[in-house]
């Protein structure tokens, strides 16, 4: 009796831990709540705090890295726009203290992770998902950016996922901070590799080194988009001469 019992409460553990979502007959991994949310929640959002995207807005189906640095919390907005799959958001786990929010985090499959100091058990679960086939997304700074700062130092994480089971990274820049009724600029850059990196055991210098590489490229996206609109701003100003 005692050891059906104890069974019992094992497969509810094992029940209440699995993060992964199998996927459908075509291949995709469908989170039908999240879809939900997408038709009912991402159309009002869009009306209030209007944007546009550039680069290309499709992510193609299959294991990801989004790495976005982070402005607002509705910045999950953004990712969740590029795809019809389920997305893993990886929030820090001080929001588990929220019901609302905790209910949130559960039946979307997000992983919470401690901010401070390295969480192995969200990262094991990061790579379970991304080894599944499906999409990881990840805001490094760790917390919103408040400052006049273009972006916070990274920490670490990012890198180590995508390294370890050699998934695309999909790298967003929200240009500035989404206001109500303004146009906000969301950059996506093509699904790039940290191959150099592929099948090393890597110390910890080469995985900051790796985390670093991923913020100055997501650097020079907000770099070039400045260029972009000051190239655009000079054009005007000819012409109105």
């Amino acid at each position: 009796m005692e050891e059906k019992e104890e069974k019992q409460k094992q497969k509810k553990v094992a029940k209440k831990r699995e993060i992964t979502v199998k996927a459908n007959k075509k291949g995709r991994h469908i989170m039908h709540f999240m879809n939900f949310l997408r038709i009912l929640v991402l159309p009002i959002y869009w009306l209030l705090k209007p944007c546009r995207f550039y680069g290309n807005r499709k992510v193609k189906d299959g294991a990801a890295v989004y790495v976005s640095n982070h402005r607002v919390m509705f910045d999950i907005a953004y990712p969740a726009m590029t795809t019809w799959e389920g997305l893993h958001f990886v929030p820090k786990k001080s929001l588990t203290t929220k019901p609302i929010v905790r209910g949130l985090i559960r039946i979307l499959k997000a992983i919470p992770v401690n901010r401070d100091g390295n969480d192995v058990r969200a990262l094991l679960d990061c790579f379970k998902c991304l080894k599944n086939g499906e999409k990881v997304v990840v805001f490094p700074e760790g917390k919103r950016n408040k400052t006049d700062e273009i972006m916070l130092p990274f920490k670490g994480g990012a890198a180590v996922m995508a390294i370890r089971t050699k998934s695309p990274i999909i790298p967003i820049v929200v240009y500035s901070k989404p206001r109500f009724f303004r146009c906000t600029h969301i950059l996506i850059d093509d699904p790039f590799e940290l191959s150099e990196y592929y099948d090393r055991k890597l110390t910890e210098e080469e995985i900051a080194e790796a985390d670093d590489k991923l913020r100055e490229h997501m650097l020079q996206m907000h770099r070039a988009h400045t260029e972009y609109l000051q190239a655009k701003k000079r054009k005007k100003k000819e012409k109105k001469a």
